[in-house]
């Protein structure tokens, strides 16, 4: 399987919000609450994230993608979704690579937040050079992990 991976646009958010909410439901369902962010976020709000937004196809199917966010020297990997079909493909160790490559280049830092018992992104995230930082409970009661990585120059 070949994947393309380039810049999302405008035209592209109706699809990646499909990819994404597919890809978020067993999330939803590994903590027991179907409204969390990735599920119920809008396309104007997905719209108003696609500074720093990439998505990979293969031919002309659209599936996976993910944003980044900056602020100041750190950048937020978010919203990190993979077709649920196209999971353990590469598909999400290639868009990983792609968001920190489109880092503006005063980023020095990346970071991301995912579950505790997530333990497969937890092992993707690791082998990607990202390590734990730091941990906490949300306002819905699950429980977090913070990953970081140092840009590599």
């Amino acid at each position: 399987m070949t994947i393309r991976v380039a810049p999302l646009t405008a035209a592209d958010v109706g699809e990646a919000l499909t990819v994404q909410r597919a890809a978020y439901v067993t999330e939803a369902q590994r903590y027991t609450q179907p409204f969390i962010p990735p599920l119920v976020e809008t396309v104007e709000q997905f719209r108003a994230d696609l500074a720093v937004a990439v998505g990979a196809w293969s031919g002309t199917r659209l599936v996976g993608s993910v944003r980044g966010r900056v602020d100041g020297t750190r950048m937020e990997i978010a919203r990190f979704s993979v077709a649920p079909d196209q999971q353990g493909t590469g598909v999400g160790r290639a868009l990983l690579a792609a968001v920190e490559a489109a880092a503006p280049p005063e980023v020095d830092t990346f970071w991301l937040i995912t579950g505790a018992d997530s333990h497969d992104n937890q092992r993707l995230y690791r082998k990607a050079g990202y390590e734990p930082s730091g941990d906490h409970v949300d306002k819905v009661g699950i429980r977090l992990v913070v990953m970081a990585k140092p840009r590599r120059a």
